[in-house]
């Protein structure tokens, strides 16, 4: 069980600004009650965040995006909070006066930490709604921004008004890593989780040539120490995040207790006809090959136990279906375990609150369709 023996409301850096104000505790509170009663949703969200930061309680309650289980509310120390930006903007490189753009919504750990980094740090950070597009109205240029990987895809032409840019909350496509070589921003995919105060490691997705070998794997940040169960899951030592070692279900090949590559969900590992089979790493093979969105699962199967199929979202098309598995078959990366026994379509897929794919859910559907 977590607890800080002491606590002291957070001191507001006296370089921060939001929206171009710069506000002490009094004045930001007067913008929190204001964005709460006039702002648009966004910014009551964030509204209610910076009251929540401003109290006299020790923690604030988050929720979880429910990607990899149902969603729950967990409690999260403010001092682990500040800890983690800390983190961040030594890792990163991003101090005070750093200019940041928040295009992500307040109410995930992600978009408070946004908040908190400009609070702790001094950042000048502006707040723009958190849509698909977010560039799309934005004319200035930032030093740094966070994104899901549907944002990232969205703004690729418009990547030059940031500097440094973290993507997280999802996987990144190897057709989206293609797009985003050789532009002059530095992006870094990131790894992390509610549990963990937003991320704990990252790598350069677009690296310069001679960088590009180390760049397959996410290096912790600061007083981060990792190491590896009995399942090659990873496990992470944060005393300044968490009090208690956090034991995932993410396999991972680790290279040192500061290096990781990551492999996939434990939950997802498929077991068919003896062999382990890995979804995502079969995923990252097919990206370049399906135009949609989908994702490999299994079905159970008299012969093999679980019998390894892929979903794709969209409408039944007979000569789609045959392209693909014609494809599939000449793929040549794939071992022949790792091709698809059925492919189903599914017109839409069943997500979290935030887009995230519920994987089980959606291949309840697929049950459903073939019962």
């Amino acid at each position: 069980m977590q607890t800080m023996s002491t606590f002291s409301i957070p001191e507001i850096h006296e370089k921060f600004t939001i929206n171009n104000h710069s506000l002490g505790r009094d004045d930001l509170k007067r913008m929190a009650y204001n964005f709460i009663k006039e702002g648009e949703v966004y910014e009551q969200e964030a509204g209610n965040f910076l009251l929540d930061w401003l109290s006299d309680k020790d923690h604030i309650v988050v929720q979880t995006s429910g990607s990899t289980g149902k969603p729950k509310k967990i409690k999260v120390f403010k001092q682990h909070m500040i800890n983690s930006a800390k983190a961040t903007g030594k890792f990163f490189k991003v101090e005070e006066e750093t200019t940041a753009l928040l295009c992500l919504p307040v109410n995930y750990i992600a978009g408070k930490m946004m908040l908190v980094r400009a609070m702790i740090l001094g950042w000048k950070i502006d707040l723009v709604p958190p849509r698909t597009n977010p560039l799309d109205t934005v004319y200035k240029q930032y030093d740094f921004c966070a994104m899901v990987p549907l944002q990232l895809d969205n703004s690729i032409n418009r990547l030059h008004l940031i500097k440094k840019m973290i993507v997280g909350g999802g996987t990144v496509s190897e057709h989206l890593k293609e797009l985003i070589q050789g532009v002059k921003t530095k992006v870094f995919e990131t790894y992390g989780m509610t549990e963990t105060v937003s991320h704990i490691a990252a790598r350069r997705i677009n690296p310069k040539k001679k960088e590009k070998k180390d760049a397959r794997f996410f290096k912790a940040l600061p007083n981060i120490t990792l190491s590896i169960d009995d399942r090659n899951c990873l496990l992470i030592k944060a005393p300044q995040l968490n009090t208690e070692t956090i034991v995932t279900n993410d396999i991972v090949d680790l290279k040192t207790y500061k290096k990781f590559l990551w492999k996939g969900r434990f939950d997802n590992v498929i077991n068919s006809g003896g062999v382990k089979l890995y979804p995502e790493e079969i995923e990252t093979k097919l990206q370049l090959l399906i135009g949609h969105r989908f994702f490999i699962s299994s079905l159970p199967d008299v012969v093999l136990g679980d019998k390894l199929v892929l979903i794709i979202e969209r409408d039944y098309d007979k000569i789609a279906y045959l392209s693909i598995q014609e494809a599939i078959h000449s793929l040549e990366i794939l071992s022949k375990f790792e091709i698809p026994k059925e492919i189903y379509f599914i017109p839409q897929f069943i997500e979290t609150d935030n887009g995230k794919v519920q994987r089980s859910m959606t291949l309840g559907l697929v049950k459903n369709q073939n019962q």
